[in-house]
């Protein structure tokens, strides 16, 4: 990257994550995929349970494998041969979790996140239930307004996740999101963390890479 490009981008870091801090969250700057996992092992503590959220990030990084490996109390939801009563279940202990690692939709850089859900299970954790949230986000997540974070889900994540997921909903096929009444649709549920009442309860790792959609 060129070096003034490099500038801004670090200008734009800097901003999010002292806002960040302002709100109550913790902020945390890690260059790749595999500082996160050192900073992970920092933040969890051997005998937690350990939930995630849907989310490709995770999967690039290698979360999953990861929680799968440590020593830790691991609500896999990715498990061999779980039924859907299973995964409800999963979904359900979630809330009783010492720590959900997730990530987000859109980083504003006022210190916002904004997220939109289908089932509503992950932006229900996210608000409330888990001692900790650990949100994983890659740079190009960062957005600088509100708006910018609605157009972000609308052009790029819901119809990726729509290809990803393999859900007929129109989006699918147009590439961007027509606000559709299809029974498929995976955007129902709607949130924005403004704030954390409890300071520190959510932690936001920014990787200096893009992640997923």
């Amino acid at each position: 990257m060129d070096e003034n490009l490099k500038w801004v981008v670090d200008q734009k870091i800097k901003r999010t994550m002292k806002n960040l801090e302002k709100n109550n969250m913790e902020a945390y700057f890690v260059n790749d995929k595999k500082e996160v996992i050192g900073k992970l092992g920092e933040i969890l503590k051997e005998g937690d349970t350990v939930s995630v959220g849907g989310s490709m990030s995770l999967f690039e990084i290698g979360v999953i494998d990861f929680l799968r490996k440590g020593n830790y109390k691991f609500l896999d939801r990715y498990a061999e041969n779980l039924k859907p009563e299973d995964i409800k279940n999963v979904f359900r202990k979630s809330f009783f979790a010492d720590d959900y690692i997730v990530s987000t939709n859109a980083l504003i850089e006022d210190g916002r996140l904004y997220n939109v859900d289908g089932n509503g299970n992950r932006v229900a954790a996210m608000l409330y239930g888990p001692d900790k949230v650990i949100v994983i986000v890659g740079i190009n997540k960062i957005v600088s307004s509100l708006d910018e974070a609605v157009e972000r889900v609308r052009r790029c994540s819901a119809p990726a996740n729509v290809r990803r997921l393999k859900v007929d909903s129109p989006c699918a096929k147009l590439g961007y999101c027509v606000d559709c009444s299809s029974d498929s649709r995976i955007c129902n549920e709607y949130t924005l963390i403004r704030r954390q009442n409890h300071k520190g309860r959510v932690k936001v790792i920014i990787v200096n890479e893009p992640l997923g959609y």
